[in-house]
């Protein structure tokens, strides 16, 4: 099978490529997803068998809402190019990249489900971005529906790992942790956004490259396809397991200021029955494995 990934210069797709070196990685360089004419000219001349569509404007809690007008404009278009291409150049399996951030911003009972998707709107902080997300599952089954073709997406929860983007605008939170822990001398303090309350689930980059080709070849359903370990942390929780993991011994404080969704568990338990049983790596091993990782070559993410 000849496979296409988008967003393939980016942190999951850069990654991805160590896991499976035979397929086609195409990013902004080579094709502008946000023109139409340009994405369908490149999936013709390239004519895959199956697309993973990754590629995504994305960013961490403070530049979500800083540019909700550029998120909502950028991903609208690659991704209805992207549907609307493959379609036309007779692709007829694309697996997209959804968001657990596109699940609804509070429910009565968690984990959510794959049924919880549409009941209730995102998190203020990331509302565009999460409804971009939304209209790509909208346009993935309205596609699977008229033309009968295998489009199908996952929603993965926070990705982290080596590769990730360090110390930058754009930075997830663990990335952002990994960079402050790293350049802080031992008995200070280190700031980080909101009040370390909220929950998160992280998942672990190289798990997410062995669930891909597992999807590809099993998931051939309408749902939104819940990608998760079952580990749902806190901030402070998360950040005092680094530091005790690489041994630092820093003083951890927040800034008080906007926390964003305050729990998005969701439910791995289809994905899991779908894979036959999956391993997902602990946070406290690959937050090792991240910064280790980073120590490593941090001189190329200054």
């Amino acid at each position: 099978m000849k496979v296409l990934v988008t967003g393939g210069s980016g942190f999951l797709g850069t990654r991805l490529q160590m896991h499976q070196p035979d397929w086609v990685y195409v990013s902004s360089k080579d094709c502008d997803l946000t023109n139409p004419q340009e994405t369908e000219r490149f999936f013709s001349m390239v004519a895959p068998d199956a697309i993973v569509h990754l590629a995504a404007r994305v960013g961490g809690i403070k530049e979500n809402i800083n540019n909700q007008a550029s998120f909502y404009y950028e991903n609208t278009l690659i991704n209805t190019n992207v549907i609307q291409c493959a379609y036309k150049a007779g692709v007829t399996r694309v697996l997209s990249s959804l968001s657990t951030c596109a699940y609804p911003d509070r429910l009565c009972h968690y984990p959510f489900t794959e049924d919880d998707f549409f009941r209730g709107t995102p998190a203020e902080t990331n509302f565009a971005y999460g409804i971009t997300k939304r209209g790509l599952q909208v346009q993935s089954c309205a596609y699977r529906e008229q033309y009968g073709v295998d489009y199908s997406t996952f929603s993965p929860s926070n990705i982290y790992g080596p590769g990730d983007h360090f110390g930058k605008e754009s930075s997830h939170f663990v990335a952002a942790l990994i960079h402050k822990v790293a350049i802080t001398p031992p008995g200070e303090n280190i700031e980080l956004w909101g009040s370390g309350f909220p929950l998160r689930q992280q998942l672990y980059v190289d798990d997410l490259c062995e669930a891909i080709p597992i999807l590809i070849a099993k998931h051939h359903s309408n749902e939104p396809l819940i990608v998760a370990p079952q580990e749902n942390l806190s901030i402070l929780t998360m950040a005092r397991i680094l530091t005790e993991q690489v041994d630092k011994k820093v003083n951890i404080t927040f800034n008080g200021k906007t926390d964003g969704q305050f729990r998005k568990d969701g439910d791995n338990s289809k994905f899991v029955k779908l894979a036959g049983g999956f391993y997902f790596t602990p946070f406290k091993e690959g937050v090792k494995k991240t910064y280790d990782w980073y120590i490593a070559n941090r001189g190329a993410h200054k």
